[in-house]
């Protein structure tokens, strides 16, 4: 009688040991949906007009995606990013002081977007941490180059490339066409871009957590743009889009509850529907995100907050 129990407890673990490894060999649900959302991006890219890089990180388990992420791309306004984290990082270190103001006169003034090309010959002063924000909300090409004058291109470009993003380059000001002509372009990759992204996300960057949520606040700042139309308002979004003609660019951390992620995309050698590649990549994205927030491994949907994320 025993031997006839231990014989069937054995033959009932033989049986679950079996039907385990048969559930661990069937591809995981989350593994098909990653690449679902590669060929998606791949197609989206062979299909625009143009050359397209994107980088995507997952916050929450560091998988990542990607298309041409280490071409190197000419970013528009993209690049304020990295002089709005230099720009704290001197005023945390003592080099600088955000409070301190500088008067806008007629040598300042940029065209482009810029409201306070406007303003009078001396008759406005605005404080490094005001300059900023136009620069990030508006893209505002005077306040930009104010702040290009006071924190200084090179420096920028040594923080980049100390903190291993070499190929992430502020070489000229904004509206200067002449020097555009010749190769003195804003530059970087959509992994560069994004891995930025990423560490301003975990504030894993030279600056103080108060500068990190400083920073991050003024990239959630409402703006426009093809790459924030897909997202739900209600999301929050640190981003900043650039354009040129036939470029299109975004660089942002979406915080997507239960999902949190980091983009870039970069277009060159678009048409006038540049900024549609942005959109469609940027819908792409956030529309794989938002299966996965708030679902468990096996696809069911519970509270965002109760589901421990994989990795």
């Amino acid at each position: 009688m025993i031997a006839s129990r231990q014989i069937q407890t054995l033959a009932v673990a033989a049986l679950v040991v079996a039907g385990l490894a048969v559930v661990r060999a069937q591809p995981p649900a989350r593994v098909q949906l990653a690449a679902k959302l590669q060929t998606e991006l791949e197609r989206l890219s062979a299909s625009a007009p143009g050359v397209v890089g994107v980088g995507v990180v997952d916050l929450s388990s560091g998988e990542r995606w990607s298309v041409n992420e280490a071409l190197v791309f000419a970013q528009g306004s993209a690049i304020k990013i990295p002089l709005l984290i230099e720009l704290f990082r001197r005023a945390d270190a003592g080099e600088v002081t955000l409070t301190e103001r500088k008067t806008l006169t007629a040598a300042d003034r940029t065209g482009g977007s810029s409201l306070l090309q406007h303003f009078s010959d001396g008759g406005s002063a605005f404080s490094l941490h005001d300059l900023a924000v136009p620069m990030i909300v508006q893209s505002d090409n005077t306040a930009t180059n104010m702040l290009i004058d006071v924190v200084g291109m090179e420096r920028v470009n040594r923080t980049m490339a100390s903190l291993g993003f070499p190929q992430t380059k502020l070489q000229r000001k904004m509206i200067q066409p002449a020097a555009s002509a010749r190769g003195e372009e804003n530059v970087s990759t959509a992994r560069e871009a994004v891995d930025l992204m990423v560490r301003l996300a975990r504030c894993d960057l030279p600056l103080t957590p108060a500068s990190c949520t400083e920073v991050r606040r003024l990239l959630e700042l409402p703006k426009g743009g093809e790459f924030r139309q897909p997202i739900p308002a209600a999301v929050r979004v640190a981003w900043k889009p650039g354009g040129l003609e036939g470029v299109s660019t975004a660089w942002g951390v979406v915080a997507l509850p239960g999902a949190p992620y980091a983009v870039a995309v970069m277009v060159n050698y678009g048409n006038a529907q540049v900024g549609e590649t942005v959109r469609a990549v940027s819908a792409a994205v956030f529309q794989h995100f938002a299966l996965v927030a708030g679902a468990t491994p096996f696809g069911t949907r519970v509270d965002p907050a109760l589901v421990k994320k994989i990795g």
